[in-house]
């Protein structure tokens, strides 16, 4: 069988071990919009919930939203970005947030651990987000809610399905997906979730959901 050439060149795990310090410096692109998406995601969020980031990065946002919950874990497939990502943890003396390195969809918490299951600019960068969305319904007590914010760029125009493609082919880019509003809600919705919360967040349109485990 001949082996896809595009997935070869770009591994994901090796692509963000690559950038995982030059990412950690980046400023935030559009810091209100940041902001209002951290408020809006307290709202669901309470004092006593344990709480599982998904896709972490370098862990600046699971540290943020810490103070509001009792415990934070982060991870990602990226041990580069988890090193970071604990440094971090370590310099504020964080003592509620952990983070391990871990694929999304992987087994690596025993069932119903978590009220609360985040992930961000996430789901759009997975080849099977399907498995991640079951595995955070597995992962989340009954009552508890996934909250996502994913860049729909099945909705945006051609532009962007020229681009990226290229910038695979250079090394510039990992799979990248192409998703709607309305096939991420309908894929939450698959998963056995009702969303309780659809929403736009800034310029690029991201989609804000929350989806409450049944």
């Amino acid at each position: 069988m001949k082996e896809n050439k595009m997935t070869a060149m770009v591994q994901p795990a090796p692509f963000w071990d690559k950038i995982a310090d030059k990412y950690a410096k980046s400023p935030i692109a559009d810091v209100p919009t940041y902001e209002h998406t951290m408020a809006r995601t307290r709202a669901f969020l309470k004092p006593t919930d344990r709480v599982l980031e998904l896709g972490c990065g370098t862990g600046s946002t699971a540290l943020l939203l810490a103070p509001s919950v009792a415990q934070v874990t982060g991870t990602d497939i990226s041990g580069e970005m988890v090193r970071i990502a604990n440094d971090k943890a370590a310099d504020q003396g964080a003592q509620t947030v952990t983070f391990e390195q871990a694929a999304s969809d992987a087994d690596a918490f025993p069932a119903q651990s978590f009220d609360a299951v985040l992930g961000y600019n996430l789901l759009h960068l997975l080849e099977a987000p399907m498995r991640t969305v079951l595995r955070a319904h597995s992962l989340l007590k009954p009552g508890g809610v996934f909250i996502t914010k994913t860049p729909c760029l099945g909705d945006s125009g051609f532009v962007l399905r020229l681009m990226i493609p290229v910038m695979q082919m250079l090394g510039k880019a990992p799979f990248v997906g192409f998703p709607t509003a309305e096939g991420l809600e309908t894929m939450l919705r698959t998963a056995g979730f009702e969303v309780i919360a659809s929403e736009t967040h800034g310029k690029a349109r991201n989609r804000f959901l929350v989806a409450q485990k049944l």
